[in-house]
């Protein structure tokens, strides 16, 4: 892998945490990821944590919301945020030597928003239509809906984007009072990728943030799910093709199986067209336009997922392919030639990876913000180069056919 690039975190005194990577480019990523997301929401008011990430830009003590859009994009720059289970993330990207801007922007924005409630009607509009459009694309919304079943009765079995009728509940006083009891810096990291020293950058943030308030701050009280009967669910929706995710429980991100499981979604369903489902389904068979697995570990639980479009025909033939796949991997360990080959793959992918300088910065945020450390290229793949055909056997037995649940869409 390529060498690495230096990476130095800080904390401030009121606990708020700051990563740096120092790489050579002229685009400076600067952001801010909070320890709460979807499912520290209460009941009743489900979507909120994608509400306020919406409405932050839409107005604070000091600026419109007009000058908050206009502020990064008046020297090229941009302002990203997105909101998942588990945290929320505001970020801009900007060409080099805007540091000081982004982070007074950001600052003001997660620390002064003010909600005004004329923007909030015409926002609940547009979170609205982002609802609906959802609803219409039946390959992304087989995912959520599938999290919904596999997760029903816990904090994780609702929708990120909330519901159209719960909107309405979103008043500026709810606003303000999430952000004052989640945006606290003991909950929050704070990250930069660019050519500013580290030092630098830590003294830049500690300027707009090193004064933050820290009551209400207690860690997010979330409760593992409880496992549910498994399913096999079908919902007709009369269109062309049938959307169809089968899934398992795996452990959290904490797991010592999380560099195994990883590797082992790579074999199963990675972003080669030589993964093992994508050769068996489309390249053999031309089944599938599609088909791929997806790990998403969180901080207690996590789900291993597969999916694939197909005829509606053809459903329940691609899903014995997927379960005969699974089988062979679940009940014989790999070669020593075929993990190597394995191995070699999945490193090489990641060094591509690392050419992606936003991704980097917010995956850094986030081990940051869950470990308190960010694993250098060399650590990760020492711990890839010395996993054995059992450490893959024994994490394949949490992806055993029998354990999957499946929901088809179409």
């Amino acid at each position: 892998m390529q060498q690495h690039q230096p990476t130095e975190i800080f904390t401030l005194p009121d606990g708020l945490r700051i990563v740096c990577l120092r790489k050579q480019s002229k685009v400076d990523y600067f952001g801010v990821t909070i320890n709460s997301g979807s499912r520290d929401e209460q009941p009743g008011f489900y979507g909120l944590a994608h509400f306020v990430e919406h409405t932050i830009f839409k107005g604070t003590t000091h600026r419109r919301a007009s000058h908050i859009i206009n502020r990064m994009e008046a020297v090229g720059g941009e302002l990203n945020a997105f909101t998942s289970k588990e945290e929320t993330t505001v970020y801009s990207v900007s060409p080099h030597g805007n540091l000081s801007r982004a982070v007074e922007l950001i600052s003001d924005l997660l620390r002064n928003s003010v909600f005004p409630e004329k923007e909030l009607e015409k926002e609940r509009e547009v979170v609205r239509e982002e609802i609906d459009s959802y609803l219409d694309t039946p390959s992304e919304a087989v995912f959520d809906e599938f999290e919904n079943l596999f997760f029903n009765g816990s904090q994780l079995g609702h929708n990120i984007l909330g519901e159209s009728e719960t909107l309405s509940r979103f008043t500026s006083d709810v606003c303000r009072r999430y952000i004052t009891t989640s945006y606290t810096p003991n909950r929050m990291v704070a990250f930069y990728s660019g050519m500013m020293p580290p030092q630098r950058v830590a003294n830049v943030i500690a300027r707009r943030f090193g004064d933050m308030a820290t009551a209400g701050g207690m860690a997010p009280t979330r409760i593992a799910p409880k496992p549910v009967a498994g399913f096999n669910t079908r919902r007709d929706l009369g269109t062309h093709q049938a959307h169809c995710v089968m899934g398992a429980a795996v452990p959290g991100i904490h797991s010592d199986e999380r560099i195994a499981l990883g590797l082992l979604t790579n074999i199963l369903g990675g972003p080669g067209m030589n993964s093992r489902l994508n050769v068996a389904l489309r390249e053999c068979r031309g089944l599938v336009y599609t088909v791929d697995a997806n790990l998403n570990m969180m901080s207690d639980c996590g789900l291993f997922s597969i999916y694939f479009g197909c005829d509606p025909s053809d459903t329940c033939r691609c899903a014995e392919l997927v379960k005969k796949e699974l089988d062979k991997i679940t009940k014989s360990p790999l070669t020593e030639r075929v993990l190597a080959a394995a191995k070699q793959q999945y490193l090489g992918q990641l060094v591509v990876a690392t050419d992606n300088c936003e991704q980097m910065a917010l995956s850094a945020a986030r081990a940051t913000l869950f470990f308190g450390k960010v694993h250098s290229p060399s650590e990760t793949r020492d711990r890839i180069m010395s996993l054995t055909p059992d450490d893959i056997l024994h994490a394949a037995r949490h992806i055993y056919p029998s354990l999957f649940s499946t929901l088809t869409l179409g």
